[in-house]
């Protein structure tokens, strides 16, 4: 580890050392003679050598591993983004994924995604469960909440609801798009066994599927044009972009706008024919 790259993480760690609070972590308040932890308590949090900790501090002792970066991270309550950025400056590259089932968004990113008038927006996981979404979306995809939270999954209402078949253009070259988009985006996420038990699933749920899946295609689900079928607005076309939520890696905010002012309006028109 070059020498200022561990002056910076030794600063770094320095830093967040002496923004911790003794009491609240149990340690005695007393006389110290900077505010924050003491060296050995960090290095006790974090169940590592205090020399060793010490070392880091002061940039010397050559590259931490992984298993030390985790367990110093976990001892100084680092946010993951804090977690990343020690990888970065000790071993010069972000930590392997930790992958966590999430359920729901917070309040402000669910304000976010009701901020969208005309536009659908949804919020899927790494297994491509949607966990959040707006009105347009209930209103032009499916109404999520009428569906159990198990069933609120693209690649289930792909291949087993029959609204959702209906409602393609092209429901074989969807399908296919969104099988080859799913195998590229749900590794990213370290969810390997979630999506093997979820392939599982499905190929025991539709052979389309699963011969889909033994395909091995892979389709970047960035943007691109989506055309739907309505049962009461007909034919639209929506242009679709897909937004990392940052610091989520296993998260990924889908955004469905109207190709055109008159699908716009269209569209306006029917959400606010339903809440009259």
């Amino acid at each position: 580890m070059a020498v200022e790259t561990s002056n910076r993480l030794g600063a770094f760690l320095r830093d967040r050392r002496t923004r911790m609070d003794p009491a609240a972590l149990g340690f005695p308040k007393g006389r110290r003679r900077t505010p924050g932890l003491r060296r050995e308590e960090v290095a006790q949090r974090a169940n590592i050598s205090p020399t060793w900790y010490t070392w880091l501090e002061q940039g010397r002792g050559g590259a931490p591993s992984a298993d030390v970066l985790d367990r110093i991270a976990a001892g100084l309550m680092l946010s993951e983004p804090e977690r990343e950025h020690i990888y970065m400056l000790g071993l010069g590259r972000s930590p392997e994924v930790r992958y966590t089932a999430v359920h729901g968004v917070t309040p402000r990113l669910q304000r976010v995604l009701d901020a969208l008038e005309v536009s659908p927006a949804i919020i899927k996981n790494a297994t491509w469960d949607v966990i959040a979404w707006n009105r347009p979306a209930a209103a032009l995809l499916i109404d999520y909440a009428k569906l159990p939270p198990n069933d609120r999954n693209i690649l289930r209402l792909m291949f087993a609801d029959a609204r959702v078949r209906a409602a393609q253009e092209d429901w074989s070259s969807v399908a296919h798009y969104v099988v080859g988009a799913f195998r590229a985006d749900a590794m990213r996420a370290g969810a390997s066994d979630e999506i093997a038990r979820l392939v599982e699933e499905l190929s025991q749920l539709s052979p389309e599927f699963e011969a889909m899946w033994r395909d091995n295609n892979v389709s970047a689900h960035i943007d691109g044009v989506k055309h739907i079928h309505h049962p009461q607005l007909g034919a639209l076309e929506l242009e679709f972009s897909t937004f990392a939520v940052d610091g989520r890696p296993e998260l990924a905010m889908v955004v469905y706008n109207p190709a055109t002012s008159a699908d716009a309006d269209r569209i306006r028109a029917f959400i606010a024919a339903q809440s009259t």
